[in-house]
Formats: structure tokens, sequence, C-alpha cells
């Protein structure tokens, strides 16, 4: 498999781990095992894994094409399979679609699976991360052209693990926004509720006297643990954030 490599990724590799990439159509991981675990056979059985996720999704899509497209709360039929119920729930919460919890979903599914061969587990994929760890670990944060990227990081201890940590963007990447963040990350237990919040948290930033704003309302929804936001050289956080300094 051909895989080019994202630099920001070197923001959450740690010596301890071995890093390896899978990537099957828009699905792009980057995943973490203790080094002691790891065997070549986890690339297949995560390709397989995902083929086998996104085909369910795809099934889904093609039955109820407006759920791809929705960009408001999206209500899911009562049969929907219970990871597109997931998806609605979130984005009911957030006031997004469902497909803002998509890259989530598929980390955290990544990663539970994993957690049954290593102890330690990272996977992120396209800059929303669901980690279990048994060390303290620190967690770059990436915003672009702002000044705290690679300055700074996050420190997550091993108990407030498994963990979500999840990342929204109007500056980087390809990903729909309609704010002007550099970067706004959400901490929360499900990867599915903090990537549909960062999207919507992102969508309301506007101007830097909107971060404040931004990280309340993450906070205001219940499961969100941490929010942060960044524009330019400004920064707004609350929660359970423990900002570091990266060396």
């Amino acid at each position: 498999m051909s895989y080019e490599l994202r630099t920001y990724r070197m923001l959450h590799w740690e010596n301890d781990l071995t890093h390896f990439q899978v990537k099957v159509k828009e699905t792009d991981l980057d995943i973490a095992v203790k080094k002691e675990r790891y065997c070549d056979e986890f690339i297949y059985l995560v390709r397989d894994f995902i083929g086998e996720r996104r085909k369910e999704l795809e099934e889904f899509i093609e039955k109820d094409k407006k759920f791809l497209k929705a960009l408001d709360p999206y209500k899911s039929q009562d049969d929907a399979p219970s990871f597109v119920k997931q998806m609605c729930e979130a984005g009911e919460l957030a006031g997004t679609g469902p497909m803002a919890a998509v890259a989530g979903y598929f980390a955290q599914q990544v990663g539970e699976l994993l957690t049954n061969y290593s102890k330690d587990v990272i996977v992120e994929n396209g800059g929303d991360i669901w980690l279990k760890s048994s060390k303290t670990r620190r967690i770059g944060i990436y915003a672009g052209k702002s000044p705290f990227t690679n300055r700074i990081g996050l420190e997550i201890k091993a108990e407030q693990t498994p963990l979500a940590i999840c990342t929204s963007s109007a500056t980087i990447g390809h990903s729909l926004s309609f704010g002007q963040a550099d970067s706004v990350i959400i901490i929360a237990t499900s990867a599915v509720l903090a990537d549909a919040v960062a999207t919507a948290a992102c969508n309301q930033v506007k101007s830097i006297k909107d971060l404040e704003k931004a990280v309340e309302f993450a906070l205001s929804i219940a499961g969100i643990r941490g929010a942060l936001a960044i524009l330019d050289d400004k920064m707004a956080a609350q929660g359970e954030i423990k900002l570091v300094p990266l060396n």
C-alpha cells in the first residue's frame, strides 16, 4: 500500500509505540500500538475491518442519500443501524449533520478493536484521535500558521483514557467549515460526539472574540470534558485541558 505521510502526525508519535498506516478510500489512519505487541497482520486486520464498516455506511447512504449531505441534525429511522443512530444523536447534540462525526466513529471503532491486542493504542483519523494508554502521553497541537503549532501540547494521563481528542480547523485540510478557527480541539469519552462538537464549535469562530463563546458552547453539551479554540496567536480553553510545552 502506498502512503503519503501527514507531517502533523509526528506530534503524537512516541518511542515506546510502533506506528503503522492504513488507508481505505477516504479513511486514512495512523495507528500506534506497543512495540512488543505489533505484528504486520494488524495492517490487514484493520484494513478488512474498515472495509466492512465502510461497506455498512455506504449501503446505508445508498438507501438514504439525504444522510450523506445533511448539514443540520438529521432524524434517523427506527430501523437504522446503531452506528447511524450514534452519528445522528451526536449531530443533534452538536447541531450538525451526522457525517460531521464519521472520522471520529472510525477512529474509535479501530481503537476499540486493537485494545484486544495491545494495552496502549492510539488511532488518528484526519486530526481525530482515540487513545487508550497505560502511561501519561503528550499530544502535540497543530494549528496551521498559528504560533502555538509545535510549541504546546495536551497532557493526557492514563486514568483519563480511553479518551477521544478531536480537532476541527477552518484553515487546515479539506473538511467543510463555516468558521475561521485555526484549531478547535474537543475532549470527550466518545469520539463520535467529540468529532461533531469540534465541527460545530469551529463553525462558531468568526473572529478572536468568538473563541471563548465556542469553548463555552462545547462544554455546555453533556459528555464534553474539555475544549480549546485557537485563532492566530489567541486561545481559549476550559474543562479538562492541561497544556504543556513541547521540547
